[in-house]
């Protein structure tokens, strides 16, 4: 049985498509969460005036990678210190974010965060925050798998 995770960890564009290269996740959307504004637009979201998030939905099997496993690639892919932004990407639209499904979720999001913190990779404590999904708001068809559409690489930052 599929489950869902989803996660802010700068432009979704990078984002969606570093999952989307992981075994046993079988879709992915891309989106806004976390605001105020009933079905933001991006040209609003980039305005910072919804309070959205850029966020993926990230769909997959559990028997062949699990909640944890996933958790492992959203600490990879962004610097979760940053606040309010990833690299040049400012704004709260850009700002690291779980966004949890499940009780069970929200307790391996915050054990794996505590971990995350307490694991000497990162110049500054962790920024991400844990919150109980809320509404999901599909992005623009233009945003979807967008650099399979357009061709070019992920935008996420590595960490060492």
């Amino acid at each position: 049985m599929a489950e869902i995770a989803t996660f802010a960890a700068g432009c979704f564009w990078g984002v969606e498509q570093t999952f989307r290269d992981v075994d046993g996740v079988s879709a992915t959307e891309v989106g806004y969460i976390g605001g105020d504004k009933a079905n933001p637009t991006y040209e609003e979201v980039c305005r910072k005036t919804t309070g959205h998030a850029e966020a993926v939905r990230v769909t997959f099997d559990p028997a062949e990678v699990s909640y944890e496993e996933l958790l492992g690639v959203f600490w990879k892919l962004h610097d979760p210190t940053q606040v309010g932004r990833q690299g040049p990407d400012v704004g709260d639209q850009y700002r690291t974010a779980i966004f949890t499904h499940s009780d069970a979720q929200a307790s391996i999001a915050a054990a794996s965060k505590k971990a995350e913190d307490e694991s000497g990779r990162h110049r500054g404590p962790i920024a991400t925050t844990i919150e109980p999904v809320g509404h999901w708001w599909k992005a623009e068809d233009y945003h979807q798998q967008y650099f399979e559409k357009r061709g070019g690489g992920a935008c996420a930052i590595p960490l060492k």
